[in-house]
């Protein structure tokens, strides 16, 4: 719901923006932006109070029972959300799946830079290529950055996926400016070349996944990571976690 949901979010903020920037002076506009996303933050406090505990943290808590009732609420509500590439991350594998997802949109992404550069596109058949890029390339990041904590014990795993995302966001933040100044200089080759640049990293990161990434499918998270409070015994690792908590 919330992947499904955030790009939803995001055409709308987009939409507002032209709202924002026409009808208000720009002085004002993005103040305004700003105001409506800490308006929107509010409602965190609301939400936060219909967000189940996490099991594994209430069992490193001793509260066990309450471990076990919110894992009995999952397994009767939860219905598997991941409508088209979602399922095969836990069929096909992590590895695979980000891999080339990864690869693949970065591919898509060099061919409209070629495509571009050419002055074959319109507006639309532009827009059209990013979309089908787009797809895949929200596919692999939002699995990857949701995925890699998965590799570190589960008392430090919100605390990596924090991080990681955290310096994701930063390094993005010069996107839009940059793109934007390249845009205002009508120049095909320089646009073209952040088409270029952004495809290149992309698979990059997919030979990445293929060199370094963990295959977590199918595997508790416990026996992807060691918790750091586990138990040894008899020279193997036991774990706090009960079978029908996992």
């Amino acid at each position: 719901m919330i992947n499904s949901s955030w790009w939803i979010g995001t055409a709308v903020a987009a939409g507002l923006t032209v709202v924002l920037l026409n009808e208000l002076e720009p002085a004002i506009g993005w103040r305004v932006g700003f105001g409506l996303g800490a308006i929107l933050a509010i409602g965190i406090l609301v939400i936060r109070n219909a967000v189940a505990e996490s099991p594994r943290w209430l069992l490193t808590h001793g509260r066990a029972e309450e471990a076990e009732q919110v894992v009995r609420q999952i397994e009767a509500e939860v219905q598997f959300g991941p409508w088209l590439l979602g399922p095969l991350f836990d069929t096909v594998g992590r590895k695979v799946m980000i891999s080339t997802t990864y690869i693949l949109s970065g591919g898509i992404l060099l061919v409209t830079a070629w495509l571009f550069y050419g002055h074959h596109l319109s507006a639309v058949t532009l827009t059209i290529c990013w979309a089908v890029c787009f797809f895949f390339a929200s596919a692999g990041a939002s699995a990857a950055y949701l995925t890699v904590s998965e590799i570190f014990p589960m008392e430090t795993r919100a605390m990596a996926i924090a991080l990681f995302y955290a310096c994701g966001t930063a390094v993005a933040i010069a996107a839009p400016w940059t793109f934007g100044k390249l845009i205002e200089t009508d120049s095909y080759g320089l646009v073209t070349l952040a088409f270029v640049i952004g495809g290149a990293i992309m698979a990059i990161g997919g030979v990445v996944e293929i060199l370094l990434g963990v295959e977590a499918a199918g595997k508790s998270l416990e026996a992807v990571a060691r918790p750091i409070n586990a138990v040894r015994r008899g020279g193997r690792t036991a774990s706090p976690m009960p079978a029908s908590a996992r």
